[in-house]
């Protein structure tokens, strides 16, 4: 009778922190993806204007984030010096930079669900970048996946519908620029996710001293950009004169912040096979309402490629979770950072 009181209690317990870490997860980061669509797609103001400073997200977010990871540091009485060398959380930062500009950019010429989609196939340059730099082996399997989920999106974006419309050039979706930018934010980061597991897999780190450091070289490098740029004023005088863009930007910073709590949060307790379920479910999530709340169109082809994408990618995660049920697991040990959605375990993800 106690055990069985015992087993129910550990089951409740899970089943509760399930809850928490799904609700977190879904909360936060399709927040964070119509906050990111609106900033960069809907004009500000009575003469419509719209914000174009992307390197300014960049450094607000990534400032949010290092001064709370610091806090998290200092709260945990944990040391701040840095556990690798400087120069190699610089190198992340400015991969991981030109990741973000490039998904910021992009929204200017394709839509959210467009943008979205194309991100399931981070796992093809993951592939590649892996092959390049770890000389990794990867199943057949894995490589009818990232097939697939190319289709998918390549069906999603040469079929877009007719009447979605950028607001940069008023012209049909899916401009040639905006599919280069896509490109690249896919290139990037999975060079930076690639290039950090190997960099980072030597070094026993807590994800929070990765964070901080990481992102401060963010922070740095971000703010020279601006200033180089000429972009720091101009950025800072438009939230000045739109308060409404200001107040997006700082929830956009603090809802990216919380998604990293609840990212690592799932991926220490339940794994990297629930943490991609859930953010592939989070994906599907903000296609919808971003359809939903900004009245983006979607062709049946479309809707056949978001079926081929999803399908595969919860097909390859079921796969995965009977082939882990099948096997007796070694004894686990918590992860010291987190594993981005597409990309080789041990990788350390920032909101992008």
């Amino acid at each position: 009778m106690a055990e069985t009181e015992t087993v129910n209690e550990v089951k409740d317990n899970k089943l509760w922190k399930g809850v928490f870490a799904v609700s977190g997860i879904m909360s936060t980061l399709v927040i964070y993806g119509v906050l990111q669509e609106k900033i960069m797609r809907v004009p500000y103001g009575l003469n419509k204007e719209f914000f174009k400073y992307s390197l300014f997200l960049v450094f607000c977010n990534r400032l949010t984030t290092s001064a709370v990871s610091a806090g998290a540091l200092l709260a945990s009485k944990k040391v701040l010096d840095p556990v690798a060398p400087v120069y190699k959380y610089c190198l992340i930062s400015v991969t991981n930079i030109l990741t973000t500009t490039c998904q910021y950019e992009a929204l200017k010429y394709v839509s959210f669900p467009v943008q979205t989609l194309a991100k399931c196939a981070k796992m093809i340059p993951v592939m590649v970048w892996g092959t390049i730099i770890m000389q990794k082996k990867y199943k057949g399997f894995d490589y009818l996946v990232a097939f697939l989920v190319t289709l998918g999106c390549s069906v999603f974006i040469l079929f877009p519908a007719g009447d979605d419309i950028s607001p940069y050039n008023k012209g049909r979706e899916n401009t040639v620029w905006g599919v280069s930018l896509m490109a690249g934010y896919l290139g990037f980061d999975g060079f930076t996710s690639t290039f950090q597991d190997k960099l980072f897999k030597g070094y026993n780190m807590e994800i929070h001293n990765q964070i901080f450091y990481t992102t401060l070289c963010s922070c740095v490098l971000s703010f020279t950009g601006l200033v180089l740029q000429g972009h720091l004023l101009l950025a800072v005088d438009f939230v000045s004169r739109h308060r409404d863009c200001l107040l997006d930007i700082a929830l956009l910073s603090t809802v990216a912040t919380a998604s990293q709590f609840f990212i690592s949060y799932t991926i220490r307790t339940f794994g990297a096979l629930t943490f991609a379920a859930i953010m592939t479910t989070r994906q599907l999530a903000s296609i919808m309402l971003s359809c939903i709340w900004f009245s983006h169109p979607l062709s049946w082809e479309q809707c056949i490629g978001s079926v081929i994408v999803f399908g595969s990618l919860y097909a390859k995660n079921l796969l995965n979770s009977n082939k882990k049920s099948q096997k007796q697991p070694p004894p686990q040990e918590l992860p010291q950072y987190e594993k981005p959605e597409g990309s080789s375990e041990g990788t350390f993800k920032t909101t992008s």
